[in-house]
């Protein structure tokens, strides 16, 4: 066996070779930094991506709108999918075999199927099977709440069923029946544990409130990447969608710190294919 200290064929030691690893690497990543600074474009890549006066003149109009609404469908969303995921949680863990069943099946279905698929069903295809219209709001509601309902079930459930059995039974022993202990006792200890995976689902709705610009938005129901294509072809310019991937990143990124700070104080729970 080689130690530290001792030398094998190539005159080196790991440490030195570890060292000199980190030093060629080191280098190749400066070179490449270089050679970009130098063959780039930068003029056309700053007028592409950085053109203040475009910019500026998004502000205070169709943008703010757009962020707003986003805020809205995200929201919408959310809190549909959030009270359908408690009860296919709690229909899945049920002892009647029939409500699991239909748990199980709707997880694995809308699991399974792209958001896309969703949107386009509820925006073009339930209107010409049924002759049955909903707007704007109700459809990134309905879409966006069908589509997380599923993730956040397995979220719910797995946070449940890690509440310790003996708070159960305890609570049982006081007398208290078994729906009045999953809502006083089971449930408030639970979602302190789903917090972390929660916030996560709600970052993966924000962004996937995007695809409802694929179904036609008049300007006031723009929300921000039907924005940025809009501004796009009026601009000829990238910065409009810049614009609007700093206001995806306004709302993302103060999710994704509360986020780290629940699952610092309550810790979390992770399911298969929570995060897909």
């Amino acid at each position: 066996m080689t130690t530290d200290t001792e030398r094998p064929k190539s005159g080196l030691g790991r440490r030195q070779r570890a060292r000199l690893n980190r030093g060629i690497q080191y280098a190749v990543l400066i070179v490449v930094i270089v050679v970009a600074a130098v063959v780039a474009d930068w003029g056309s890549i700053a007028r592409a991506f950085f053109n203040v006066d475009v910019a500026v003149a998004q502000f205070p109009g169709v943008i703010t709108t757009a962020l707003v609404n986003t805020i809205i469908y995200t929201a919408l969303g959310f809190g549909f999918g959030l009270g359908l995921g408690i009860l296919l949680a709690l229909m899945k863990m049920s002892p009647v075999g029939p409500y699991r069943w239909i748990a199980t099946g709707y997880i694995e279905l809308f699991r399974g199927l792209p958001a896309l698929l969703v949107f386009i069903a509820l925006g073009f295809g339930v209107p010409i099977a049924f002759q049955l219209r909903f707007d704007i709001y109700s459809t990134a509601m309905l879409a966006l709440g069908l589509v997380g309902a599923a993730y956040m079930a397995e979220t719910i459930r797995a946070g449940v069923q890690a509440v310790p059995r003996g708070q159960i039974e305890a609570a049982r022993s006081l007398g208290m029946s078994p729906t009045r202990t999953m809502i006083t006792v089971v449930m408030p200890q639970a979602f302190r544990i789903i917090l972390p995976p929660l916030t996560n689902e709600l970052i993966l709705l924000t962004k996937d409130s995007s695809l409802i610009y694929l179904l036609g938005l008049a300007s006031d129901q723009y929300e921000l990447a039907k924005f940025g294509r809009a501004a796009l072809n009026e601009y000829a310019s990238l910065t409009p969608l810049l614009v609007a991937g700093l206001c995806y990143l306004i709302i993302t990124i103060p999710l994704s710190r509360v986020s780290v700070l629940l699952e610092r104080k309550y810790g979390g729970v992770r399911t298969k294919g929570a995060t897909a």
